[in-house]
Parts: C-alpha cells; structure tokens; sequence
C-alpha cells in the first residue's frame, strides 16, 4: 500500500496536470472559434478549385508516377488529427510503392520518416503555430514545384476536413500539373491557353488549394485539441477523486493503527 506522502505527491501532480489540460482548453478554444471564422472565408477557394475550377478540365488519370502531398503541423495533443492523415498515406503507400512524399508539419515526418524516408522530397516545419495565411501556402506550392511537381502525372494532397466540433474526415484531392492538364480531353474548349498562362494558372490553383487544406486542416487540429483537452480534464478529476478517496481511507487507516497502539501501550501499563 503506497504511504500517505506518496499519494500525497501523486494527488499534487495530477492536480497540477488537470490545471495545464483545462488552460489548454480554454486556449484551444478561442483559438478553433478564430480558426472557424478565417474557415468560412477561404472555403470558396476549395471549392472552385474541387468544383468549378481546374476539375472541369477532366484531368487525365495517369498513376505512372504519383506524388503525395501531406498536410499536418507541428504540435500534438490533439488526438488522432495527424495519425489519420499518416494511415490513409500508408494506405496509398502499399498500393504505390514508388510514390514520393512532401511532407508539411514535423509530425508527418516522425511518422513517415523512419520507414518511408528515401520516398520524401521534402519537409517544411513551423507549421500550426499560427494561423496559416496564403504566404505560407505559396511557398510550399513553389518549393513543390521546385521539387518537381509538375514532372509527376499524378498529385495528391492528403489533409483533414473540418466536420464539426467533434469529428473530422480525412480526405485526399487530386492537385493539377501540366501534364495532365494539357493531356485532358476537353482541354481544347478553352481558347487562348499558352505555357505562360496555363503555367500561371497551374501555379495560382495549386496555391490555393494548399491555402484551403491548411486552413481546414488548421480548424480541424483546434477542435481536436479542444475535445481530447476536455476529455484530459474530465479523467484528471475521475483520478483526483479516486486517490482523495484512497487518501483519506489510509489517512483514517494510519490513525486508527496509532489508536491502537496506544491503548494498547496503556493497557500494558
């Protein structure tokens, strides 16, 4: 049976951890209700490019050469958020062994690493601890390109979608390159299109698509946050009052053995 300073300590310590889970929280919080706010207004960006945008085109699909993009951040604690993305990648990564990976956010590349290393182009960090704006998008999609994004018949970009406040989708979208732009078979209706603005056109869509998946995949990480935050606070207190109930059990324990003892000393007197 553990001694009375033992638990006193273990008490102290899960105290102090449900104080920092309920800050968490609190910080979590004001943080996912500014995170759906810049959401509401960078969706028409996602969804003219998935809808109304380069989807019209009827990219060609052609799985010779894939590349994987991934969107996480930098920071856990918040629950299977970044797992999630890594699963669905593993998934494609058994099906297409060759495919590359850019991986943004460390926790995508912890993941990754070790096993996938020699597939990863490239990795971009500082990710997730402030609100991602569309700078932070264009220079990943150029460093993409850089990498050479449009060499690949194939882009994908895997990213967690905002659900509601307690659930999220992971989801992945094609992204456009030259190659398959050019190669779709519609792609002839549409006049006027030289390498420069088919060039400019590629670059801007694939800017805000990344843009969009950030933001998403930000909104999504906060409410997760907040959830497992929550969640933290709630078995913090179910342990506080166990090992106050346990506390106090071996306190009485402790007091009635001295009693004893004691009465006992006297009697022998």
């Amino acid at each position: 049976m553990a001694t009375l300073k033992e638990i006193r300590v273990r008490l102290k310590s899960v105290t102090n951890i449900q104080k920092i889970t309920k800050s968490m929280k609190m910080v979590s919080a004001a943080k996912y209700a500014k995170a759906e706010r810049e959401l509401k207004p960078a969706k028409p960006y996602g969804e003219q490019a998935t809808g109304g945008g380069y989807m019209n085109l009827s990219m060609k699909d052609d799985d010779e050469t894939e590349m994987i993009i991934a969107l996480t951040s930098d920071r856990g604690l918040c629950g299977s958020i970044h797992s999630s993305v890594v699963k669905a990648i593993k998934a494609r990564l058994a099906e297409k062994d060759d495919a590359k990976l850019v991986l943004v956010g460390d926790k995508a590349k912890a993941m990754l690493q070790k096993i996938h290393g020699k597939k990863v182009l490239g990795h971009f960090n500082d990710i997730g601890k402030a609100p991602p704006v569309f700078q932070d998008a264009s220079k990943i999609a150029l460093s993409a390109i850089d990498l050479g994004l449009q060499d690949y018949t194939r882009v994908t970009m895997y990213y967690n979608s905002f659900k509601s406040v307690v659930a999220f989708r992971t989801l992945k979208v094609p992204l456009p390159t030259k190659n398959n732009m050019t190669g779709a078979e519609n792609y002839n209706l549409y006049d006027s299109i030289d390498d420069e603005v088919l060039q400019a056109y590629n670059e801007f869509t694939l800017a805000t698509m990344v843009y969009y998946g950030l933001k998403e995949a930000q909104c999504s990480e906060q409410s997760s946050r907040m959830t497992a935050m929550d969640s933290a606070s709630k078995n913090a207190g179910e342990m506080i009052d166990k090992l106050t109930l346990t506390f106090n059990r071996t306190r009485q324990a402790v007091i009635t053995r001295e009693l004893i003892e004691i009465i006992s000393g006297a009697a022998a007197l």
